[in-house]
């Protein structure tokens, strides 16, 4: 449950300790220094990014999270993408669309904090009915991430536009 919530914790001086500890990345021993160095930056990645990390986790637990093979069922959240869909889609013809995209930037940004923080719970619990609501929620992360990345380009093309 931990290893969810707070997975960083005390990892900074590890991760440099470990990239000490890696062979010369040059002379004969590069190539293999190399993966090493790639491997641990790898782990650093998912450790740091929820959805990588409750996908790692659901993994030793043996659970599947294929995207091709889970489907987000809650209906209440699916009707909530579209508004939130339909809002991105109109932010360009806001009166103020840099404002209407920090306001819905903002919402995201809390949905997301607010279901990462429901995963730890449900890692916490750690029974197989909690470990199926973490799948569930990892389904519904990848949505509000694509929503998230897709507002961040969107505020990206309006500042070079402007």
């Amino acid at each position: 449950a931990d290893a969810f919530a707070n997975p960083l914790q005390g990892f900074g001086c590890a991760f440099l300790e470990v990239h000490r500890q890696l062979p010369d990345q040059r002379g004969d021993h590069a190539p293999h220094a190399l993966q090493q160095a790639t491997r641990v930056n790898e782990a650093f990645g998912v450790l740091k990014d929820p959805l990588q990390r409750a996908t790692y986790l659901l993994s030793l637990h043996g659970v599947d999270t294929d995207p091709r093979e889970s489907t987000v069922t809650d209906a209440a959240f699916l009707m909530e993408q579209m508004e939130l869909r339909e809002e991105l889609a109109e932010v360009r013809a806001a009166a103020d669309p840099a404002a209407a995209l920090q306001g819905l930037l903002q919402r995201v940004g809390r949905m997301i904090s607010s279901l990462v923080g429901q995963l730890a719970m449900h890692f916490e619990e750690g029974t197989p009915e909690a470990l199926e609501r973490v799948r569930e929620g990892v389904g519904k992360l990848q949505f509000l991430n694509k929503l998230y990345a897709e507002a961040e380009a969107l505020e990206a093309e309006l500042e070079e536009n402007s």
